[in-house]
Order: structure tokens, then sequence, then C-alpha cells
């Protein structure tokens, strides 16, 4: 079991954006995840593509640029985040017509492609593509804000995508993005997460290194 850290650059102070990324370049952080929204898919507005292109100028070449497409049609801006600098290319269940073909489009740039489901989207909806992906994308808050409350049914949720994937004999790897912290890190990795995505609880802590760590590591 993999145990990836990826900060939420959402969660960032945007003022001393470069002072942030140089935090998380020296850190035990795995990757930068990047929440793209449009205010039609999600109600709020984030970063676009120059965002991701910026924030890979200056981050660790080693780190993996883990870009969330929280937008209506995104097979329109594949090979715009490619060129930007995104490694891995995460698009929503709920917002994508056509999603074989779009995850096919997403593999053929190069990039890892991840499907990411709401939290009230059953995970056997993934049934037929699991084998395609690299990655599932667990929301445990409704998508659109930081700073959410962890919804506790993702911990079976979890096990059921587990329990998908190892049915399908895929080697897709699971993450868990929204409310995650220090009090349910641990338990997430345990019950199968791979990956974490967390951001108030890193960027808004005195020691935010020092988090990343006991949350990877299950360290006090």
């Amino acid at each position: 079991m993999k145990r990836i850290i990826a900060p939420s650059l959402l969660s960032a102070d945007l003022a001393f954006l470069y002072r942030d990324i140089k935090m998380l370049n020296e850190s035990e952080a795995d990757w930068y995840h990047i929440d793209i929204m449009d205010s039609s898919f999600v109600s709020n507005i984030s970063f676009g593509s120059s965002f991701v292109k910026s924030v890979k100028k200056y981050a660790n070449k080693n780190k993996s640029m883990d870009v969330h497409l929280m937008i209506m049609q995104p097979e329109r801006y594949i090979e715009q985040f490619k060129v930007c600098g995104a490694d891995h290319l995460h698009i929503h269940y709920e917002a994508c017509i056509h999603l074989n073909r779009t995850i096919f489009s997403i593999k053929k740039s190069g990039m890892k492609v991840g499907i990411a489901v709401n939290p009230h989207t059953p995970v056997y909806l993934l049934q037929d593509i699991i084998q395609d992906i690299d990655f599932v994308l667990l929301m445990s808050v409704n998508p659109g804000f930081s700073g959410q409350k962890f919804i506790k049914k993702t911990y079976q949720k979890l096990e059921d995508t587990k329990d998908l994937i190892l049915k399908k004999h895929s080697s897709a790897l699971i993450e868990v993005d929204g409310g995650v912290n220090l009090e349910n890190a641990s338990l997430l990795f345990k019950n199968g997460a791979d990956i974490l995505v967390a951001g108030t609880t890193i960027f808004s802590n005195e020691n935010p290194q020092k988090m990343i760590h006991r949350m990877k590591f299950g360290k006090t």
C-alpha cells in the first residue's frame, strides 16, 4: 500500500504562492494537487491552466502535478492541461458524457487518468472502466470549497472501491479528497486509500512540513 500525500493548493496563500510551493518542494509531500473549477459543474471558480503552468515552473520536478477538473466538458481541455504541465488529469464521472473516449484521449496525451466521483455517486458505476484508469478519486465532501467536514460514509465507499479494483484485477490507486486531517488520515490509509489530498489541515498549520510528515507516517 502506498502512502502518498497531495497537498491541495486551493488552500495555499496565493499572496505567498512561491513560498508555499518552495515549502512543498522541501517537504515529504509527493504531489501537488490543483483544483480547476468552472462555476458550472460546481458553484465556485478557481484556477485555470495558466496556474498549473506557473506552479510547474517552480515545482520539484520529481513530484507530480495532480490536476482535478471540476468542470463540464473536460474533454475540451485535455491538450491544454498537458501542455501546461499536468501529469495526472482527474475528470468527474458526473461531468463527462463520453467517458470512455475521454479516458483514452487523456492516456493518449501521455497523462495518467483518474475518475472522480461525488459523495453520493456509487462506485459500481465504474465497473466497466476501472481497468482503464490509473486512479479513482473519491470525494469525501461535496466538491467546490475547501475546509468542509469529512463525510463518514466515505469509509464504506473506500472498501467498496477496493473490492471493485480487486474483482476487476485493476491496478488503479484510490485517492481521497475532502476533509482529510490528522485524525482520519491513518484510518483512511488502513482502509485502502493510497493517496490523500489535504489542504486546510496542511496550510493552516504553523508547521506544515511536520503536518505532512505526521499525516504520511501516522506519527505524533
